[in-house]
């Protein structure tokens, strides 16, 4: 199972600057993250997983969105869509269901970011998100992270 050393072996080995950090309390969820860090919930991001006809792929986004599975369908050219349950979360990325980070994901596992996240990366803003376990929290450039795992582009917010 992916955990906060594969994430972090993961940046060391591109050299990527990232820092590692212990949370105040244990989380089960990204979504938690802002409340855990006190931090604006887009400067967290969570890793959402949907089954789109019979493949998988997931969204990064800020830990308060997430979305439809309609918006999901259309980005991806599918016909049907729906939100993938823990288990399956768990067996498709590595991670457990809910700490899902955006690294060290399967490369069969197309990666889209919200439109809106890609856009700020040049701010030099740094982002928090899962590692897989629920006491720390990866601390990141967003440009950084988004260079490292190669999302794609796709307007997720706008058509919520």
């Amino acid at each position: 199972m992916n955990n906060v050393l594969t994430v972090h072996c993961a940046l060391l080995e591109n050299g990527v600057r990232h820092e590692i950090v212990q949370l105040p309390q244990t989380i089960t969820s990204a979504d938690q993250l802002p409340a855990a860090l006190a931090l604006p919930p887009r400067r967290c991001l969570a890793v959402r997983v949907y089954e789109v006809d019979d493949r998988y792929v997931a969204m990064i986004v800020p830990a308060d969105t997430v979305p439809p599975a309609q918006v999901v369908r259309e980005i991806t050219g599918g016909q049907q869509a729906r939100a993938a349950g823990e288990a399956e979360i768990s067996s498709v990325t590595g991670y457990a269901a809910g700490l899902v980070a955006p690294l060290a994901l399967p490369d069969e596992l197309p990666l889209y970011v919200d439109q809106a996240l890609a856009d700020s990366a040049d701010d030099g803003a740094v982002v928090y998100t899962a590692t897989g376990e629920p006491g720390t929290a990866l601390g990141i450039r967003l440009q950084d992270l988004l260079a490292g795992c190669a999302a794609k582009p796709a307007a997720l917010s706008q058509r919520q």
